[in-house]
């Protein structure tokens, strides 16, 4: 929290804000839930706008029904023109149309800190994303982003070939980076091996950073995507810069891995514990 006025009888108090604009998990470990858990954990406060309402569970969707694009301005609009935010995190969004829509609200307040996790595909397996909202995201959103974080596959998708090894996935960050975001976040969830190594390429100044994390051996692995996201954009509205607040999502993301290892919720991919440095 931030103190705006010193004065011990007229204190003022004010939170630091994350939008998430994304689609909703009715079994609660990814989407707009795990976004909004993360925020609170990551010491912010969390809105939503939700785009697309999910029948979803740790085995898998059963069902997508998408909110209308003129609705999920409404959302924003009630969000911007009184509350105002920090930072904003963008996540499942399924349609072309919804995507240029969404595009055109941020840029119409001229919204500065976003992080766009490209969403096409539940840990499950299930399609998020129609096919012909993959060029809108390269064209209408990319732009607009301060980091963008698929995982291998996503990356994959986006750039439309396979990405092999080290050199390959720094590339292709590279790559991602010249539909105009300024940094590119590949998670290396996918690689096999000990480790699950990202790959950050921050462009303004050409470089790469390398950020190794420990490989847990569990299948609660649903919703990290949404949660990396959402603590970088939290990191964010809290002043960090971008590799400051990638290094803290990394950390984050990993020790919520961890400690969610050790449950046993539903019977397919359970939720990472986003709560774990306040109750276990």
């Amino acid at each position: 929290m931030n103190k705006k006025d010193s004065n011990n009888q007229n204190t003022s108090l004010t939170y630091r804000k994350v939008l998430t604009i994304a689609g909703s998990d009715s079994g609660g470990g990814a989407g707009v839930q795990a976004d909004l858990k993360t925020i609170s954990a990551m010491g912010c406060y969390g809105m939503s706008v939700i785009t697309a309402l999910t029948a979803q569970n740790t085995k898998g969707v059963t069902g997508i029904h998408a909110v209308p694009p003129d609705f999920a301005v409404k959302q924003m609009e009630a969000v911007f023109s009184d509350i105002g935010v920090d930072a904003v995190k963008i996540g499942m969004l399924y349609s072309a149309e919804l995507i240029e829509t969404v595009a055109q609200v941020l840029k119409k307040y001229k919204i500065d800190k976003i992080v766009l996790d490209p969403v096409m595909v539940a840990q499950s397996g299930d399609k998020l994303l129609q096919d012909n909202a993959i060029e809108a995201i390269k064209i209408n959103l990319m732009p607009l982003s301060m980091v963008v974080t698929p995982n291998l596959p996503e990356a994959s998708v986006l750039l439309n070939r396979k990405l092999h090894g080290f050199e390959d996935i720094k590339k292709g960050a590279k790559d991602l980076s010249g539909y105009g975001s300024r940094s590119v976040l590949i998670k290396g969830g996918h690689l096999e091996g000990n480790d699950s190594t990202d790959f950050l390429y921050l462009a303004k100044e050409d470089r790469f950073v390398t950020l190794k994390g420990e490989r847990i051996d569990t299948i609660n692995n649903h919703g990290t995507g949404c949660t990396l996201s959402s603590a970088i954009a939290s990191c964010m509205a809290k002043g960090c810069e971008i590799e400051e607040a990638v290094r803290k999502a990394k950390t984050y993301i990993n020790e919520a891995i961890r400690a969610g290892s050790k449950y046993k919720i539903g019977h397919g991919h359970g939720p990472v514990h986003h709560f774990h440095k306040f109750w276990k």
